[in-house]
């Protein structure tokens, strides 16, 4: 495909205007054409985890920890918003809530994580790589078990290609073609 100009890619010959950084093709071409509000699978995320306190009790979990209280302390969230955003997160399936019972005490629980949970592992990594990016001393940094190496979040494509941003291209769903390739192949707009 040939190189092309910004203004093509803008829209506009002003100076300095970004590009599209995500091709759209197919019926996401247009963008008045389509409301994301509702449907779209980032916004339906971030309802879900999308708050500082779902996402560092979902580190705390990470970490190992499982007890309400525990929870809540190493967090430094009040016991309301511990207890609203774990009832959330069980209920959308991330956590499993575990009754336990010590002598002479009244029923409590711990959390463990589903599938779903540990699916969310990869967008932990990436926030975290991110975050060390910002800047900021000490931290806690993700290495592999076996090798010692920090770990990296990757994007790729489900056939194993790593995919930088300017290689990425956004269509709706509905039209994914059997081939894997963005509308049999036809060029993206930009």
């Amino acid at each position: 495909m040939p190189k092309s100009t910004e203004s093509e890619l803008t829209g506009t010959s002003e100076p300095g205007a970004e590009a599209a950084v995500i091709a759209r093709t197919g019926r996401f071409s247009d963008r008045d054409a389509w409301d994301a509000e509702g449907w779209c699978h980032m916004e339906h995320a971030l309802e879900l985890v999308g708050t500082r306190s779902a996402m560092i009790l979902m580190r705390e979990i990470y970490y190992g920890g499982r007890r309400f209280e525990e929870l809540a302390r190493r967090t430094g969230l009040t016991e309301a918003v511990t207890s609203q955003r774990l009832k959330r997160l069980v209920d959308a399936g991330l956590l499993q809530r575990h009754p336990y019972r010590e002598p002479r005490q009244r029923t409590r629980y711990a959390y463990a994580l589903t599938d779903l949970g540990r699916s969310l592992f990869p967008v932990f990594v990436a926030l975290m790589e991110w975050g060390a990016r910002l800047g900021g001393e000490g931290g806690v940094e993700l290495v592999h078990a076996d090798c010692g190496s920090p770990l990296t979040a990757v994007v790729q494509c489900a056939k194993g290609h790593e995919v930088a941003l300017p290689d990425a291209v956004a269509r709706l769903a509905s039209d994914g073609q059997a081939d894997g390739t963005p509308d049999g192949g036809a060029a993206p707009a930009r």
